[in-house]
């Protein structure tokens, strides 16, 4: 409703159609197949009477709360896959806990056996046990809301893209809090539960002659099973991490068709200074001239927007033998950009065929473009040669194409390759005026002398100036919180197997102390005393590692059409994961491997 004021003239253009929804509420008693109905017979009265401009129109309905469509399926499923990972991590924990309390049960045992004997029933046992649990869950949980509520605090106030003031607020309700309480008092009784069988099936008698809650048994325990799958899910969140990480610094440094680093952008638009479009090009060659002549400055350019930039459009084309430019017979809808000469030295794109715009490319010039691999593809066929060809435009115009760039990214960075054409903008004259600034000097300085220069010329002008890897961060923005959530889900998946493998290790060296002991005392090296005491959750790592490790291949694939150039086949991250995992091992089974070594077996059998 403002283009008015801004000098733009779209809402009475027809063949403009940059509408993205239109949002409406059904009439109580109007069914959502009645209201399409409707709309169809609208979109073929407006075909009949705009037969040019319209053609066939369809419509369909879909409730806003199925906002999740539009985030296409990629995402949803990498947060489906995020909330799974979340409540497989929470299981973790509680199966870690778990390890650790029957490690510590095992500890008391001759204590428990004790006051067994001494009259004290196991339901009393039980229930400190489980007061013990709770209060540690209570702790915890409460730590994690306090910290829950800073976090969502911050979010409220983040500031994700600085050019947009776009602010999420998050504010949960009572019944969010509620859950996080009943899921800790959930984890803390089901933590709390794991020794309550080691306490039952006790026989004071035999751990005071004995000092053991019992034996290991050769099968391998419904313990060891969740540690197995605790440690690949660390294995998949430490996959995903480095494949994440590796995806986005190839991103920072990969190829788009045009150049990253060393480019200042530029971004105004004459018409809301008042420019007339008669104006227009006047004052766009003069700010072209006043930038060149910037001290450092390389080359500059103007277009009237960049690819993978904020408004970034299509337009319909046809075949040079169409005679019908109804839009239902359009040859393809390619990315469209009007460009000034030099854009393409300017903006670091290669031209592998044919030549560049000139000033003699204006109004009073035949139609020219310069258009990419993909255009030429879809719009003479594979392998056939490009320059001097013709296509035509809504208009019914011909368009010479005189040169060949090289493909590149346009919309977004994981998009498939597209069609796109390069006009010259002396051809297609526009308010909307993006200056392309090469220059290797300090970002900073060049900004400040930029609009210096700029305001010497207009201080009207409105101007937004930014490097080109800043003009990105929108679209870098999905990757970029991709990697941050895995990396910490990672650190949390490596934080619970740290402690899942040092329970069950310490476990192992607590039920084992008397044997190992025996082992020693018998003359047993050390390397055996290893072994045997840490052997079983060295096993369990390998074990869970190698599956982390294979189902993060698969779940990269996911990640791959989230962040760009994200791939699992690399040396690098498969290396790092290997790494990682070692490392964790060895952290973990550091304190128990030396409380086995420290056994003393004089002193432990004259205990025993």
């Amino acid at each position: 409703m403002n283009h008015p004021q801004l000098g733009l003239d779209d809402m009475n253009v027809r063949d403009r159609r940059w509408i993205f929804m239109i949002m409406g509420h059904l009439k109580n008693g109007v069914k959502p197949a009645q209201a399409v109905a409707d709309l169809n017979s609208i979109g073929k009265e407006l075909g009949r009477t705009y037969p040019r401009h319209v053609g066939n129109m369809s419509f369909s309905l879909a409730s806003p709360r199925l906002y999740g469509d539009y985030l296409g399926k990629p995402v949803k499923a990498f947060f489906g896959g995020l909330m799974m990972l979340a409540g497989l991590i929470l299981l973790a924990a509680c199966v870690n806990l778990g390890s650790l309390f029957s490690a510590r049960a095992t500890d008391r045992a001759r204590e428990i056996a004790l006051r067994l004997a001494l009259g004290s029933n196991r339901r009393r046992i039980l229930r400190g046990l489980f007061t013990e649990a709770l209060l540690l869950a209570l702790l915890g949980g409460t730590v994690g809301l306090a910290g829950a509520v800073a976090l969502l605090r911050a979010l409220s106030a983040w500031h994700p893209i600085p050019r947009y003031p776009m602010y999420v607020s998050v504010n949960p309700d009572a019944r969010v809090y509620l859950t996080a309480v009943l899921l800790t008092l959930a984890s803390g009784f089901f933590f709390g539960a794991v020794p309550v069988k080691q306490i039952l099936a006790a026989n004071p008698y035999e751990i005071v002659k004995a000092g053991s809650v019992g034996r290991s048994r050769g099968r391998l325990p419904l313990r060891d099973l969740l540690l197995i799958a605790q440690i690949a899910i660390c294995g998949v969140l430490v996959t995903a991490s480095f494949v994440a990480v590796r995806g986005l610094v190839r991103s920072l440094h990969g190829r788009y068709g045009f150049r990253l680093e060393a480019i200042l952008l530029v971004d105004t638009d004459l018409s809301m200074a008042g420019y007339q479009p008669e104006h227009i090009p006047a004052m766009q060659k003069q700010m072209l001239g006043k930038l060149a002549s910037l001290p450092g400055v390389e080359s500059v350019a103007m277009a009237d927007n960049v690819p993978i930039g904020e408004g970034t459009s299509d337009m319909a084309v046809y075949s040079d033998t169409a005679s019908d430019l109804k839009p239902a017979n359009a040859a393809g809808h390619p990315f469209v950009y009007n460009i000034s000469p030099g854009y393409f030295h300017a903006a670091g794109t290669a031209l592998l065929a044919g030549r560049d715009f000139t000033l003699h490319d204006d109004q009073n010039a035949p139609r020219v473009a310069v258009v990419n691999p993909e255009f030429a593809r879809i719009l003479f066929g594979p392998g056939s040669s490009v320059i001097g060809r013709y296509f035509k435009l809504r208009d019914g115009s011909r368009v010479h194409v005189v040169g060949l760039a090289e493909e590149g990214k346009y919309s977004s960075l994981t998009e498939n390759p597209a069609p796109a054409i390069f006009l010259p903008i002396l051809q297609s004259p526009s308010s909307a005026t993006w200056l392309l600034v090469h220059s290797n000097n300090d970002p900073a300085a060049l900004a400040a002398a930029v609009r210096k220069s700029l305001g010497e010329l207009d201080p009207g002008l409105p101007l937004y100036i930014q490097t080109r890897i800043e003009e990105m961060d929108a679209m870098l923005f999905g990757p970029r919180m991709a990697t941050l959530a895995l990396g910490i889900m990672g650190l949390m998946g490596a934080m619970l197997s740290i402690t899942g493998i040092f329970g069950i290790a310490a476990y192992s060296v607590s039920r084992r102390l008397r044997e190992l002991g025996i082992r020693m005392a018998l003359g047993a090296q050390r390397k055996e005393v290893l072994e045997a005491a840490l052997g079983r959750a060295l096993r369990l790592l390998a074990i869970g590692s190698m599956a982390g490790l294979v189902l993060g291949i698969l779940a990269s694939r996911v990640l791959a059409a989230i962040v760009y150039q994200a791939t699992s086949r690399d040396p690098l991250v498969l290396g790092g994961v290997v790494v990682t995992m070692a490392l964790l091992g060895l952290v973990a089974t550091w304190i128990p491997a030396q409380r086995a070594l420290a056994i003393d077996p004089l002193v432990l059998l004259h205990e025993e």
